[in-house]
């Protein structure tokens, strides 16, 4: 076997191959002489049909199996003695031969590039410490007892905190808008459910009351054909309802399946809940960074190959997600991309990252893993031991755990920043 390489771009190669005719005719006598025990062709007995008769009968056929066959095995050998490191199916085209008898062809693929990771101590983070104080939490039982609490009609104007159920109609210039009408809306005023012009138009309004008033749509609205336009609504009032929260007390925990410890065990539950919701924000915001800073300073070249075979994994995701099963329904392809080539450049990336430092998953960090996922189960001693002994689950986080343990390395090897910020800060409570 004759073998030539010649780079064609940064990663693609163009790899010819010869196969010399012996033994390509080795392999094709060798198959038809074992066709030749089992044929039955009329007029012969099994296993006496002359060669000659064989080889017109299957000759051709066997031939494009055997060509087939070895330029499979070929193409592996080849790759491996050139030691080239593939990053995709080859496109294979047959290129003149020395003669007639010997068979060559040309494989055309890219290469994974050479990755050296560099300035990996340069990175820089910023780590939140979030603090979550008792007034954090008094603010979170708050939002329990909202969830839990009972609206009663009034008979007076409606205020901030009420809630106004009504009736709309938005037109612009005479027509009906869409989505700009609704039937018995109930409105919570000063929570923002609605444009604020449109919560300070139901200010002051009582059961019975009817108004109208113009509203202008900001710039930036989502429906492209309101932005900037003058709507006018005409509104009904049905009532106007104030809010009765439940006591702070034992019963409120019971409401939310508490059954011993009472208020001061579901506060201590909100805590942990808060806590671990604040730890998994800080988690997802540290390995974006460390993934931007990772990108940013080890620019590489990267395989159109792995780029599309992840567009296409992505689209299939995204249908799934979706529901769509139609292919002709699918999102673009071209939308996935930008998040494709960076995928695939983090996974090259992270990749030699733990071949560098030699990472590998044990026993206690597979363990430690899958009991951050299950933390918030009530029978979360039971799904570690189901995911811990079944061999299928633990092949897909073995990877994730590897991609954690290289994100470590980063963290404990870059410049990290601390910066202390209070939990409604931090996730954005507005409290």
């Amino acid at each position: 076997m004759q073998v030539t390489v010649e780079s064609t771009g940064t990663l693609e190669r163009r790899m010819r191959v010869e196969l010399p005719a012996e033994r390509i005719e080795n392999e094709v006598a060798s198959r038809l002489k074992s066709v030749g025990r089992s044929a039955k062709i009329k007029g012969f007995r099994p296993g006496k049909v002359p060669p000659k008769v064989v080889r017109q009968r299957y000759g051709k056929q066997i031939r494009e199996e055997v060509l087939s066959d070895l330029m499979q095995k070929s193409y592996s050998d080849a790759v491996l003695q050139e030691n080239l490191n593939p990053a995709g199916g080859p496109r294979i085209e047959p290129a003149p031969a020395a003669d007639d008898a010997s068979f060559a062809y040309v494989a055309t693929f890219e290469v994974l590039p050479e990755v050296e990771l560099k300035d990996l101590d340069k990175i820089k983070v910023e780590r939140p410490e979030v603090s979550i104080g008792d007034r954090d939490v008094d603010a979170m039982i708050e939002n329990l007892r909202l969830q839990k609490a009972t609206w009663n009609a009034v008979d007076r104007p409606g205020a901030d905190g009420d809630r106004v159920v009504v009736d709309f109609d938005g037109r612009l210039k005479g027509e009906p808008v869409e989505g700009g009408k609704g039937t018995e809306v109930p409105v919570v005023l000063g929570q923002g459910q609605m444009l604020p012009d449109f919560e300070k138009a139901l200010l002051g309004l009582k059961a019975g009351d009817e108004k109208r008033f113009k509203l202008r749509f900001p710039k930036d609205y989502h429906a492209e054909e309101l932005r900037g336009e003058k709507v006018e609504f005409a509104i009904k009032t049905h009532r106007v309802e104030e809010v009765e929260l439940p006591p702070l007390d034992d019963s409120l925990a019971a409401a939310f399946d508490v059954a011993e410890g009472g208020i001061e065990r579901l506060k201590s539950d909100v805590r942990e809940n808060m806590q671990r919701e604040a730890a998994q924000k800080v988690k997802s915001q540290m390995r974006e960074s460390l993934m931007q800073g990772l990108l940013e300073a080890n620019p590489i070249e990267i395989p159109k190959t792995l780029v599309r075979q992840e567009m296409h994994a992505m689209q299939q995701e995204a249908m799934r997600q979706l529901g769509i099963e139609d292919p002709g329904q699918a999102p673009a392809l071209e939308n996935f991309a930008e998040s494709a080539e960076k995928r695939v450049r983090l996974g090259l990336l992270i990749r030699q990252l733990i071949a560098d430092e030699q990472l590998s998953v044990d026993e206690e960090r597979l363990k430690a893993h899958v009991e951050e996922l299950c933390a918030g189960y009530d029978n979360r001693d039971e799904m570690v031991a189901m995911y811990m002994g079944n061999s299928q689950i633990r092949q897909q986080l073995e990877p994730q755990v590897l991609e954690q343990m290289a994100l470590d390395w980063l963290l404990e090897h870059g410049k990290v920043k601390d910066r202390t910020v209070s939990f409604s800060e931090y996730m954005n409570t507005g409290q």
